[in-house]
């Protein structure tokens, strides 16, 4: 599409791509949606979706997250165009550069799809950014009772807070900026073990309610691999720790090139992990295998959201933690297992998010994988005198032959629990 061409949107939901080339000193970006009134403007600031604020209160725009794949980077938005509220007459639909300018972002275009079939209906690709930092790429209008998608390509120099303050949304803190870091066969392995425990129904997920606007994230490095909590006004309410991941090979002979969903029945299951330890000493593990999914308001104050068995959802696998409990916990390891469709990390790209429910979201991406390892240490939460420290870990292990990645972790953090073999 031309800049500043339209067409109709027959979808009554679809599913937004903004997205641009990767590669050496390439900043990131983040995609973000405001839903305006005819006024021009939003009604509150809870019509601005972002990843700070991800899901609007009538469930009608999300913020996805990130996927990485060869080359590129995607970050993506829902939007159910039959949900949208009489009120709303347009959805803006931007990207902010974090670290840099769209001048450095090679490859920059926005992608609408039907999200039933997937079926591309438009795409605007931008050639002509310099020194913007946010950009709208492009806006869904209302005409005669119908939604069209427009072509925007508008730039800003005053970032995310320029574009969201021109719209109507209060900015209290400014945008902090972080370096970008770099994205970290099929035989199923052997089956994990699970602690003795008595087997629990999955409970339903909880998603924590929509904040003010808050512009600030921290991406956690190699060379910044840890952030206070307390620091960074996230001490109470629910935490979020959402986990999602991409094949980044393609495997000769199935045919095409694979996204999240694996081809056939070579599904990949990743799973979600957390070793506790108690303030009072008591340990034990969430997870899908055994049904030990968890609970918010006892111990162990935390909630797998589920169980992803193929990956091919796009909020990947989630982890609720109760930080209104920080008191009641001493350490926390957050990890991942593969438990079938892949030998080891070495073909997966994944991203950590964890997202408190008041202070700034933390995001991380694996490290390459490079050994044969079917478990990962992804974070290591530690209480120190009431304040939960997050450090990076991005650890890959390879557990010993006939040992489960659940008791290979449990060694190298010194949890010393039993393990009974168990399966989903």
């Amino acid at each position: 599409m031309p800049k500043g061409s339209n067409v109709p949107v027959p979808a009554p939901a679809v599913r937004v791509e903004l997205g641009w080339g990767s590669g050496t000193g390439v900043p990131d970006a983040d995609a973000s949606a405001l839903l305006l009134a005819s006024s021009g403007k939003v009604r509150s600031d809870a019509d601005f979706v972002f990843y700070n604020q991800p899901a609007h209160s009538s469930g009608a725009v999300r913020y996805e997250g990130k996927q990485r794949s060869d080359g590129g980077v995607s970050d993506v938005l829902t939007v159910d165009l039959a949900r949208v509220e009489p009120a709303i007459e347009t959805v803006v639909l931007a990207a902010s550069a974090d670290g840099g300018t769209f001048g450095q972002i090679p490859g920059l275009y926005i992608r609408v799809l039907d999200a039933a079939s997937g079926t591309e209906l438009a795409r605007y690709d931008s050639t002509d950014a310099t020194v913007e930092t946010a950009f709208v790429l492009g806006e869904f209008y209302r005409r005669q009772g119908a939604w069209k998608f427009r072509a925007v390509g508008q730039g800003y120099g005053s970032g995310l807070a320029g574009l969201a303050t021109d719209y109507g949304i209060t900015v209290d803190e400014p945008q902090r900026s972080a370096p970008p870091t770099a994205p970290a066969a099929v035989t199923p392995p052997p089956r994990a073990a699970a602690p003795t425990a008595p087997a629990t129904p999955a409970p339903a997920p909880v998603t924590p309610p929509a904040e003010p606007a808050r512009l600030t994230k921290v991406t956690l490095t190699k060379d910044a691999p840890s952030v206070s909590l307390t620091k960074q006004g996230g001490t109470s309410g629910a935490m979020r720790v959402n986990l999602n991941w991409e094949m980044r090979k393609q495997f000769k002979g199935w045919g095409a090139k694979l996204g999240r969903a694996v081809a056939m029945h070579a599904d990949l299951d990743l799973d979600l992990c957390a070793l506790f330890e108690l303030a009072d000493g008591r340990k034990g593990v969430v997870q899908a295998l055994g049904n030990a999914f968890g609970a918010m308001h006892q111990p162990p104050y935390m909630l797998l959201d589920g169980d992803d068995r193929t990956g091919a959802t796009a909020s990947g696998e989630n982890l609720t933690i109760n930080l209104d409990h920080i008191k009641d916990f001493r350490r926390i390891v957050i990890f991942v297992t593969i438990y079938e469709g892949a030998r080891s990390f070495a073909d997966l790209n994944a991203t950590v998010t964890l997202q408190p429910q008041h202070g700034a979201p933390i995001d991380f991406s694996l490290d390459e994988c490079t050994v044969p390892s079917t478990v990962c240490a992804l974070a290591l939460l530690t209480n120190n005198g009431g304040d939960l420290v997050v450090q990076r870990e991005a650890r890959y292990l390879v557990p010993d032959r006939g040992v489960s990645p659940q008791r290979t972790i449990d060694h190298a953090y010194g949890w010393g629990m039993n393990w009974t073999p168990g399966r989903k």
